[in-house]
């Protein structure tokens, strides 16, 4: 079990943001989430969007720094996946 995250790379609201995961479940992924102090509303089904600044502070709090392709390889093998056809309603 990890908690993964990656490059802030995707521009949004004046700043770059990362993808923080969980490789294994979504409890373990919001209890490190609320354990950093980032809030629920940064969550998006199946991962939190972190501003740029915080990356380096959950990288020492425990995060593995990976890169998107490998967030995503790992993101899909768990099954926690959420693709965009399912964030459409589709």
């Amino acid at each position: 079990m990890a908690i993964l995250i990656d490059d802030a790379r995707w521009p949004a609201h004046g700043r770059l943001w990362a993808h923080l995961v969980s490789d294994s479940d979504l409890d373990e992924l919001h209890a490190f989430a609320a354990a950093q102090g980032l809030p629920r509303r940064g969550f998006d089904r199946d991962h939190y969007d972190v501003p740029d600044h915080r990356v380096d502070a959950l990288i020492a709090a425990g995060a593995q720094h990976v890169d998107g392709h490998e967030l995503v390889r790992r993101l899909i093998a768990s099954g926690l996946r959420v693709t965009a056809r399912e964030r459409r309603g589709l």
